[in-house]
């Protein structure tokens, strides 16, 4: 989250801090030896303090650190301060923060430096979880050279332990293949990793198929949080302020998605801000800029959209047997003694692949190649088949294809157009008459279907890339010569 334009709420402090003359402030200054203050690039102030003989990051702001600096009030006065005289320090505090500590970054659950991994632990005793290509190893925050803050809602991971396996994880979540295995697999492997782009993990299936035990289960290896599944969001603000707060982003029992949602996703897992007015402001904006892995999961096919599909790993969870069923209690009891050992798993297969991905190539680049490259760079943890991952993702890549066919008219009625044609240049106008002319009437009145030559145009472009992948090339955009009529290629490919 990024507001720069908020600093300027500070350049009335004085560039030289005095304690005031009742005596009160005087504390602030003997603290400021002791805590770190700095600010973020985007213009926050933080503070790196001592609690209980280890290092805690707040921003000053927080809850955390005002209960921190009430508390160092009291030892020292032998009172709790006013809220006046609170709001007083710690503006005080933010202008030493602004002013004259250095500027650094500040991470949530998960950063990177130098090539090595940090995951934070988000336990009492703010530990650190250090991954390098060689190994990994637990250590204390203050050892870290980077620095994380916490969120309300984040819970603690367990500490990870040696010896386990990701097999381990099956026992606990409903996958129907082995190539879905290895996918899902993969996607846990990539949303350790501090930098996207990230797949999303659309898992689809009836009820009963334990769509969100399965999704609450990565999120509680990941990044475990109070609310771990959230409803969908009613405005791109929300979405993007929830993603601000949490690492690994879960919408639960969705029924639909709709265009705007959508392409919100699409650039909360590739990357990409969001702006907005700030409040209580006439001019200035408030930046929200993340990238996290998502997971989507509902009864319906969901993810329809081909630019969701494009950047999207879609598995069917297969219905579970009435005799395969297990208490809730039970399971969780299991899941939580086997969670150290494969968290201790995860980690494992993110240092084979920091070990390995500078010598990955692949024949082909597919969509999202930064996720392919680390997940073939993984797989020698994740499976003993090798190219077992491209094999699989190529897979969902053709099935994911042919949903987008299912779910656009356009696409299938052009599909089946072009079966009778090696090559046709028209206009938008000219293929939308020919469509109407073979097409059903239910086809027709499907929703999505073009009633204009715009409409046409904004259909095809949805489907474009699907189209492609089927062996028909689309070029729009062009030009007839003398007359400048829009014109659209549509060529077989043999």
């Amino acid at each position: 989250m990024s507001n720069v334009a908020h600093i300027e709420d500070y350049t009335k402090v004085p560039p030289t801090f005095q304690p005031d003359t009742a005596g009160q402030l005087s504390p602030v200054f003997e603290l400021a030896g002791d805590a770190e203050l700095f600010h973020t690039p985007d213009g926050y102030a933080f503070a790196t303090v001592t609690v209980r003989g280890h290092r805690e990051t707040w921003a000053v702001k927080s809850r955390g650190f005002r209960q921190w600096l009430s508390r160092y009030f009291y030892k020292t006065e032998g009172k709790v301060p006013t809220t006046s005289k609170m709001n007083e320090a710690l503006n005080t505090l933010i202008g030493q923060a602004l002013f004259e500590g250095e500027c650094r970054k500040v991470h949530l659950r998960l950063a990177e430096h130098e090539g090595d991994i940090y995951l934070d632990l988000c336990d009492e005793q703010w530990r650190v979880a250090r991954v390098t290509r060689d190994r990994w190893e637990v250590i204390a925050a203050a050892d870290a050279p980077v620095r994380f803050q916490r969120k309300t809602g984040m819970l603690a991971l367990p500490v990870p332990e040696r010896g386990g396996s990701l097999d381990e994880l099956r026992r606990f979540v409903n996958v129907g293949s082995e190539e879905d295995w290895v996918l899902l697999a993969s996607w846990a492997v990539a949303a350790l990793r501090p930098r996207g782009p990230y797949p999303i993990l659309a898992l689809h299936g009836e009820q009963g198929s334990s769509k969100s035990t399965t999704a609450r289960i990565l999120c509680s290896l990941i990044d475990p949080n109070a609310a771990a599944l959230r409803s969908e969001p009613r405005h791109e603000r929300d979405l993007m302020i929830a993603a601000t707060n949490k690492w690994l982003f879960v919408l639960d029992n969705l029924s639909s998605i709709t265009p705007r949602l959508s392409d919100s996703l699409c650039r909360l897992a590739t990357g990409g801000g969001f702006a907005t007015r700030e409040l209580r402001t006439d001019t200035e904006e408030q930046i929200f800029d993340a990238q996290r892995p998502i997971i989507l999961n509902g009864i319906e096919e969901v993810a329809t959209r081909n630019d969701l599909l494009d950047r999207a790993l879609v598995l069917y969870l297969p219905p579970i047997p009435e005799e395969k069923r297990r208490a809730e209690e039970e399971m969780k009891r299991a899941f939580e003694e086997a969670r150290p050992r494969i968290l201790g798993a995860l980690l494992g297969a993110v240092s084979t692949a920091l070990a390995n991905i500078e010598t990955v190539t692949l024949e082909k680049s597919p969509r999202l190649a930064d996720f392919a490259r680390w997940a073939v760079a993984a797989e020698p943890a994740l499976t003993q088949t090798p190219g077992a991952f491209m094999a699989a993702y190529g897979e969902n890549r053709v099935s994911a294809h042919e949903m987008v066919l299912d779910s656009s008219p356009v696409g299938s009625a052009l599909l089946a157009f072009m079966e009778r044609h090696e090559e046709l240049t028209l206009t938008a106008g000219e293929l939308l008459k020919e469509l109407n002319a073979v097409a059903s009437g239910e086809t027709r009145k499907q929703r999505g279907w073009p009633h204009t030559p715009k409409g046409m145009s904004d259909a095809l472009r949805r489907v474009t890339t699907t189209l492609r992948a089927a062996g028909v090339r689309i070029q729009l955009g062009l030009r007839e010569g003398g007359t400048g009529r829009r014109l659209i290629r549509l060529e077989v490919a043999r």
